[in-house]
C-alpha cells in the first residue's frame, strides 16, 4: 500500500465533530479561567476588557498583565507537552512513552537548574544585560535546551548499540538517562543555597506564576512548527505504524525520521521546562483520550492533542490557582495524582481478568 493511501486506510471517526467540541471547550476554560480569581469579572466585563480597555486600572492590569498571558502560556505549554506524547508514543509504537520516560524531561530540568542556580553570580556579563533581565530571559531556554539534547544524546548512545530499530532499547535508555538525570539534579539542589535550592525546587514541580509575553514568544512558534511539520510529514508518520520493515520498503527514513522527531521533542520540551518547569503525565494521559476519539490519523491527532493538552493545563492551572486562598498549587503535584490514576485506570483496563 503507497504512503498516500495510508491515511485513509486508518479507521474513519466523526474528526471534526470531535476537534470543534474541543475547540468549544477550551474558548469556555479560557473565559472562565480569565474571569476567576480574587477579582471576578463577567464574560461582559472580559470582553469590554478585550476589545476597548478596562475602565478599572486595576481590572487592566490583571486581565492584560497577569492572568492573559498565563491563560496563553497553559494553552501552549499543555499543547506542546501534549504533542510531544503524540509524537514518542507513535514513533516508538508504546502508548507509555512521553517526554518524562525519554528522559528529556529530566535533562532540561537539568539545564536549566545549572542555569538557575549558578550563572546569576557570573560577574562577566555586561551591565545592561543584567539591569535589564535579558540573562535569564535568554540562557534558561537555552540551558534546558542544551539539557534536553544532552538526554537526546545519552539514549541514542545507549541504544546504538543495539541498534535503533530495537524500540525497547530506546525505552530502556529513556528509563535509564532520566533517573540519571534527575540524580544529578537532586544532588546539585542538595549543595546549592538553601533559598536557591527551595526557589528551584518549587519552579521544578510546574507553575505559571512567571508567565509573560517573552515565554510566549519562545514556546508558541515552537509549537506551531511542530504542527506544521506533523502536517507535511503525514504520511511518513503514519507509515511508522506499520513498523519499521513496512515504513522502510515504502522508501521512509524510518532514522532519520525517528531522530529528528525526538530532536523537535526536545526543543519543545526545553522551552516549556524552562518557563513552567516540570509537569508530567501530560504527554502521556492526552494522546490516550483523544486517540480514543478520533483514531490514529495524524493530522486530526495532533491537531487534537493540541487543543486537549492546552484544555488540560489550562483547567488545571484554574483549580491550581483557585483551590486554596493564599497560595497556588504546583501544577506538577495535581498532574502527577491525576496521571497515577489514569496509569492505574489503563493497567486495570489492560490487564482484566
Amino acid at each position: 500500500m503507497p504512503p498516500q493511501q495510508l491515511e485513509t486506510a486508518l479507521p474513519a471517526r466523526s474528526n471534526l465533530w470531535w476537534l470543534l467540541l474541543l475547540c468549544l471547550g477550551s474558548l469556555a476554560t479560557v473565559v472562565f479561567a480569565l474571569g476567576s480569581g480574587p477579582l471576578q469579572l463577567t464574560p461582559f466585563d472580559l470582553l469590554q476588557c478585550l476589545q476597548h480597555g478596562c475602565n478599572d486600572p486595576l481590572q487592566q492590569t490583571i486581565v492584560h498583565d497577569i492572568r492573559l498571558p498565563r491563560v496563553l502560556l497553559a494553552l501552549c505549554a499543555g499543547a506542546g507537552l501534549a504533542l510531544c506524547g503524540a509524537m514518542l508514543q507513535n514513533i516508538t509504537r508504546n502508548p507509555l512513552a512521553d517526554p518524562y520516560l525519554f528522559g528529556l524531561m529530566s535533562g532540561a530540568a537539568l539545564g536549566a537548574t545549572i542555569v538557575s542556580l549558578w550563572l546569576p553570580q557570573a560577574a562577566a556579563w555586561p551591565a545592561w544585560l543584567a539591569e535589564n533581565g535579558q540573562i535569564m530571559a535568554w540562557t534558561l531556554p537555552f540551558g534546558a535546551f542544551i539539557g534536553a539534547m544532552f538526554a537526546v544524546l545519552l539514549v541514542l548512545a545507549l541504544s546504538w548499540r543495539f541498534g535503533l530499530a530495537r524500540i525497547e532499547a530506546l525505552l530502556l535508555a529513556g528509563v535509564a538517562v532520566s533517573f540519571m538525570l534527575s540524580s544529578i539534579t537532586t544532588l546539585l539542589l542538595y549543595m546549592a543555597e538553601p533559598f536557591a535550592a527551595n526557589r528551584v525546587m518549587f519552579w521544578l514541580m510546574g507553575s505559571l506564576a512567571r508567565a509573560d509575553f517573552p515565554a510566549l514568544s519562545v514556546i508558541f512558534p515552537l509549537v506551531v512548527l511542530a504542527l506544521l511539520l506533523m502536517t507535511i510529514c503525514r504520511r511518513q508518520f503514519n507509515a511508522l505504524q506499520l513498523g519499521d520493515d513496512g515504513a522502510l520498503s515504502l522508501g521512509v527514513p524510518v532514522h532519520t525520521l525517528r531522530i529528528g522527531l525526538l530532536l523537535c521533542c526536545a526543543a519543545i520540551t526545553a522551552g516549556i521546562v524552562a518557563y513552567c518547569g516540570g509537569i508530567a503525565f501530560v504527554g502521556l494521559m492526552i494522546p490516550h483520550i483523544v486517540r480514543q476519539l478520533v483514531g490514529n490519523g495524524t493530522v486530526p491527532l495532533m491537531f487534537g492533542c493540541a487543543l486537549g493538552g492546552g484544555w488540560f493545563l489550562l483547567a488545571v492551572d484554574t483549580v491550581a490557582r483557585s483551590v486554596l486562598p493564599t497560595q497556588e498549587i504546583p501544577l506538577g503535584v495535581i498532574t502527577s495524582a491525576l496521571g497515577s490514576v489514569f496509569f492505574m485506570l489503563i493497567m486495570l483496563s489492560r490487564y482484566r481478568r
